[in-house]
């Protein structure tokens, strides 16, 4: 059998101690590690409803006259007058000094009746299926490519409410004359 000597008293209590921070600093790594696992769930969870956002403002354009793919006068005029708005890439490279052939959108006074009011609105607040709120920022502008229809070019970008100058998610289509005619 092993006795100790006298000059190793208290050494078995000093390796237990050491035991015990190298597992608690195993322990931390763990818990931090779900920490970051948590906050990217909550980032892929956002970035989905953003995509699902973008993707159903889009489709109540898609099923709409092109005659009718236009922004109400004072809604344009509030949306032109948000900083946010404006710094978008879709903004400042289409609307803010649109080079020919293209041109801003023409506004009307009033939404056609046939269309969701929100369709017409360049930018509003809107709730999520989870409960949070985002803003849905939609940029439309004419273009007429060489030798070819006008057309118009919607970009829908869905940022949050609370920090609009992030985007979660961005979706451009092109429309022409052709599409959903009368």
């Amino acid at each position: 059998m092993h006795t100790r000597a006298r000059d190793e008293s208290g050494f078995g209590l000093l390796e237990l101690l050491m035991a015990m921070v190298m597992l608690n600093v195993g322990i931390l790594a763990i818990v931090a590690a779900f920490s970051s696992g948590n906050a990217a769930l909550a980032r892929a969870s956002q970035v989905s409803t953003a995509t699902a956002l973008a993707d159903k403002q889009m489709e109540s354009y898609r099923g709409l006259i092109y005659d009718n793919i236009v922004f109400t006068t004072t809604e344009w005029n509030a949306a032109i007058a948000d900083s946010s708005y404006k710094a978008d890439t879709a903004y400042t490279s289409n609307m803010q000094s649109p080079v020919a052939p293209k041109a801003l959108v023409s506004t009307v006074t009033n939404c056609p009746t046939n269309v969701p009011t929100t369709s017409c609105d360049p930018s509003y607040t809107t709730s999520g299926p989870d409960h949070r709120s985002y803003r849905v920022d939609t940029y439309l502008y004419y273009d007429a490519p060489g030798g070819g229809a006008q057309l118009k070019t919607i970009t829908v970008v869905i940022r949050p409410a609370a920090s609009p100058s992030r985007a979660l998610a961005r979706l451009t289509s092109t429309f022409d004359s052709s599409t959903n005619p009368a």
